[in-house]
């Protein structure tokens, strides 16, 4: 079964920082496409940053919010994916989730594997 677990959340002040890291147990981790999404109560979930499976500094998303502040990145060697968040805003507070798209399947909106999530609070 195919695992993908959150870590770093927590409460933090408004202009502080947080590190987000995701771990997989996906054996092909390399093949995969890496997004993390967030969902705030009473709000849809959208995606706030994607690092593709062959990745550059050209290619990464983020959303115009973040741009920035956030910053993924990845380790094919450790299976893991992370999200580096500074500055943030009381805006930012959500539940934060990683998900997993093989290759570009992202492109279809098809993300294959999610994680149970962890939440981001931000006091002003």
């Amino acid at each position: 079964q195919v695992q993908l677990v959150e870590s770093g959340g927590g409460l933090v002040q408004s202009g502080g920082s947080l590190r987000l890291s995701c771990a997989s147990s996906l054996s092909t981790f390399s093949t995969y496409s890496m997004g993390w999404f967030r969902q705030a109560p009473g709000k849809e979930r959208e995606l706030v940053a994607r690092i593709p499976w062959r990745w550059t500094d050209r290619n990464t998303y983020y959303q115009d919010s973040v741009k920035g502040r956030f910053t993924i990145s990845r380790d094919n060697a450790k299976n893991t994916v992370h999200l580096q968040m500074n500055s943030l805003k009381p805006e930012d507070t959500a539940a934060y989730y990683c998900a997993a798209s093989l290759k570009d399947n992202w492109s279809l909106g098809i993300y294959d594997y999610w994680g149970q999530g962890t939440q981001v609070t931000v006091s002003s």
